[in-house]
């Protein structure tokens, strides 16, 4: 894994890390070509006009004050080989690009707002404020980014939702501040700007504290023991977000979630002794450092003293710094902001005025990587379109709850970066779709087809910008499948019916519906809330799944295969010895059995949180070899599902999904789908 270690500390802004990857060296002219923007600009015009960078040798700095921001672009243009000088509003040069504050009207955060154009001899970036100069920078970067011949085009733009958030839990897995800064650089450039840092956790208290050294003691760890954030550290990545218009938000999780607490200080928190260290471990992070937000968790405990969230939450909006707290949770005050990890009712607080931040359904460490895309990019966040007074906007969330081996497995194992691409599209757009969607949807429907265009953009990013970064997402849009069903199996998940038996009728078979996608949710382990591809899932009932591909010639390639996405969050027991799953689900291709892999680790039972994942997930995983032929091959897929309640225990929720795509290496550390036609109706 050293190849893949990328240096981030000299990077200062987001802005070289955009220049380095596409020079001009060699560049040819060409027409230029409509741009896959992310997020997708609320106004986007497309014009016939093309802007020459490379006779462009001015940034006319309309406003003083933005000299800042002009410099961050010159040093944008200068590492793709275009040398710029700074002018005043005097100059009178042809083909230049001019910053400017001036009015922008917009339907909603008119101080994130921004206009943009590209005309044949100037490109103008116009904004209310300097943070909506940096989010034009960050659209006018991907436009560069197309070559030296800009597209023409005229852009009005704003976000939708003023809290566009992403959460890293670092009590239970250390990261390194290179690692932090590499997804904060990601973040500023898909125009996020909350970064939620997790402190706390029962494994670890991560965040020093002058006062109380032993909190970060390596003997009171459970990981990554003696690993923590110093107070310079901290307010070395406050002072990086703020550079990138990202608010850093700590959190500090009580009284739960506070067992390293309890290790180090020797007291409960909900004491007489352990509420007056927590007050003052809260003085110290409030006159230290310039933040603010305080996130104080707050959920999943027993309250044995009601006093204490009351006290600190007084003591926390003290030093005029808001509170937030999970919801459900604790007993807050009405300027508590709530941030929900499920329903709460909002009559229950009584008061209107609550503000909320939605993370319902957007634990990314809880999906596999084909539907976390599909998901947040159905969304709609907070169940509206867009953000008011009352809903702030979102954040998705990274828990591992599991132990990794290596922090790079916290990105490779979850879908961080096409999570990121996909909840910026939502968060900055707004709009979305009512409900939890793990189903890319009928094709002939508006949502499918956004899907597909959506895809297509976010694959390009995913070449352009993150070759050496892990991005397990592959085009999933073009795989189709027929599913038949439902077989009543009686609760023998092995009984076989026709599609097993004579699976040369499926050609001639009419389909109870089919599917696109993949990876394919029959139905979801959350349950009704979350909307998957049957309609009316019933227990002790098997299923079947058929397509064909093509293949030019005879060959061996490489599969994606699963049959259950474990999660990270979770302690799944792994998959049994010879099996790909417990519920007997099997593959064919071409009428031969595929069998499982060999296991690492066949059938460790669950609960083993500090068994780091190595081989259980097909996306890191070495791809599955299969022999196909020249022209189509037949893939059925047996899908048997007893009952919906667990498996062996609580923490084996069983999962009626399965996953299939033929993949390639790509240039890099990632794969792509292979350029195989599907169709599952081909005679």
């Amino acid at each position: 894994m050293q190849k893949l270690k990328v240096d981030f500390k000299n990077w200062a802004f987001i802005v070289i890390i955009w220049s380095s990857q596409l020079l001009f060296v060699g560049c040819q002219r060409r027409k230029p070509q409509p741009v896959p923007i992310i997020p997708l600009p609320q106004s986007l015009q497309w014009t016939a006009e093309a802007f020459d960078l490379q006779k462009c040798h001015t940034i006319m700095v309309m406003t003083p004050s933005l000299k800042k921001e002009a410099k961050l672009l010159q040093q944008q243009l200068a590492n793709r080989g275009i040398k710029v000088k700074l002018a005043d509003a005097t100059s009178s040069e042809k083909y230049t690009i001019q910053l400017n504050l001036d009015t922008i009207d917009a339907d909603y955060l008119s101080n994130e707002a921004y206009r943009l154009q590209v005309k044949h001899e100037l490109i103008s970036l116009t904004a209310n404020t300097k943070h909506g100069i940096f989010n034009g920078l960050q659209t006018l970067a991907q436009l560069l980014d197309s070559g030296p011949l800009v597209n023409g085009c005229n852009i009005l733009d704003f976000p939708a939702y003023q809290w566009r958030g992403y959460m890293v839990d670092v009590g239970r897995n250390y990261q390194s501040i290179d690692l932090l800064k590499q997804q904060i650089d990601q973040m500023a450039r898909y125009k996020l700007n909350i970064f939620h840092f997790h402190l706390t956790e029962d494994a670890a208290w991560r965040l020093q504290v002058k006062q109380y050294p032993q909190l970060t003691e390596a003997k009171f760890m459970q990981r990554n023991k003696g690993q923590f954030y110093s107070i310079a550290t901290l307010k070395e990545l406050i002072q990086y977000c703020k550079e990138r218009y990202i608010t850093l938000v700590p959190e500090i999780d009580m009284p739960g979630h506070s067992a390293a607490f309890t290790r180090a200080m020797g007291v409960d928190m909900q004491s007489e002794e352990g509420l007056q260290i927590v007050k003052n471990i809260i003085q110290e992070v409030c006159t230290t450092y310039d933040v603010p937000y305080i996130h104080i968790g707050a959920d999943e405990v027993k309250i044995t003293n009601q006093q204490f969230l009351p006290e600190i939450t007084q003591l926390i909006q003290q030093f005029q710094k808001k509170v937030i707290g999970w919801a459900p949770g604790g007993n807050y005050d009405s300027h508590t902001v709530r941030q929900l990890w499920k329903e709460e009712e909002k009559a229950a607080s009584g008061a209107d005025s609550i503000q909320y931040i939605d993370s319902k359904f957007l634990y990314i460490s809880d999906f596999d990587p084909l539907n976390t895309v599909v998901t947040i990019f159905n969304r709609q966040l907070g169940a509206q379109p867009h953000g008011d007074s009352s809903l702030l906007g979102a954040e998705f969330c990274l828990w591992n709850d599991r132990r990794v081996a290596q922090e790079f497995d916290l990105l490779k194992m979850n879908a961080v970066y096409p999570a990121m691409l996909a909840f910026s599209e939502r968060s900055w757009r707004g709009g979305g779709y009512p409900g939890v969607l793990f189903h890319i949807g009928p094709d002939s429907s508006e949502r499918a087809k956004a899907f597909r265009a959506f895809e297509k953009r976010l694959l390009e990013h995913k070449r352009t910008y993150f070759s050496r970064l892990p991005f397990n997402y592959v085009k999933q849009s073009h795989i189709k499948w027929n599913l038949y069903g439902p077989f009543e199996n009686g609760g023998d998940a092995s009984k076989t019916f026709w599609p097993e038996t004579k699976p040369e009728a499926l050609a001639d078979s009419t389909a109870a519906l089919q599917a696109t996608g993949g990876t394919i949710w029959l139905w979801h382990t959350h349950g009704p809330p979350v909307k998957a591809w049957l309609p009316s899932p019933r227990p002790y009932t098997t299923w079947y799944a058929y397509t064909q591909f093509w293949s030019e010639v005879d060959s061996t390639i490489t599969v994606w295969v699963d049959f259950k996405d474990l999660s990270r969050s979770g302690a799944d027991a792994t998959p049994p010895k010879g099996a790909w799953d417990y519920m007997q689900s099997k593959l064919w291709v071409n009428g031969k059995n595929i069998p499982a892999p060999q296991w690492a680790f066949p059938g460790r039972p669950s609960g083993q949180l500090e068994a780091p994942l190595v081989d259980e997930g097909f996306y890191y995983r070495p791809p599955l070899k299969v022999s196909v032929k020249k022209g189509w091959n037949q893939v059925l897929v047996k899908l048997p599902m007893l009952s919906f309640d667990p498996l062996l225990d609580w923490q084996v929720p069983p999962k009626w999904m399965f996953t299939f795509i033929p993949v390639r290496k790509e240039k890099g550390v990632n794969y792509t789908a292979a350029n195989m036609p599907f169709n599952p109706d081909k005679k």
